[in-house]
Formats: C-alpha cells, sequence, structure tokens
C-alpha cells in the first residue's frame, strides 16, 4: 500500500508541471517515524541524478523525539528515490 506523505504546493504555483512520477524513497527506522507523524518538507528539496540513480536533497525530515542520540537519522540527508524500471 502506498500512501502520498508529502505535496509541494508551491511549486504548482512558481513552475509549469509538465511531467510528473512516482517514485518510493529509501529511508531510515526513524525517518519512517518522524514522516507518520507529518514531521517531514519538501519545499526547499530537488531531484540530482548520479550515476544513474536518482537521489533528492534538501528534503527535511525531523528527528523522531523518542530515537534518542544513537538511533536518529540526519534530518537533511540525500535520499535515493526508488522508481520503477
Amino acid at each position: 500500500m502506498s500512501k502520498k506523505i508529502c505535496v509541494n504546493k508551491k511549486a504548482y504555483f512558481e513552475y509549469n508541471i509538465l511531467e510528473k512520477n512516482i517514485a518510493g524513497i529509501q529511508l531510515q527506522g526513524s525517518e519512517v517515524k518522524s514522516i507518520r507523524n507529518g514531521k517531514v518538507s519538501i519545499s526547499e528539496a530537488y531531484c540530482y541524478i548520479l550515476d544513474g540513480e536518482i537521489f533528492i536533497k534538501g528534503m527535511h525530515i525531523a528527528e523522531h523525539k523518542e530515537g534518542g542520540r544513537n538511533y536518529n537519522h540526519v534530518p537533511l540527508r540525500d535520499r535515493k528515490l526508488l522508481t520503477l524500471a
């Protein structure tokens, strides 16, 4: 089951969207918990291609408050997008 986790409404006003693609995101455990709590923002995010793979940069996923120092993630790390072949 897939679920839309975040929408950049501002992009539809600032840009002419010609094409849409659906992709998954490779996440860590604490990131999944933060996203379920709605602690995600893509307002400053963009995608880039590196060695034939697509990554998203600037996507902010807040640290999970119960994750602790050793088990939490980096909020602004680059994340790999998982696309259909």
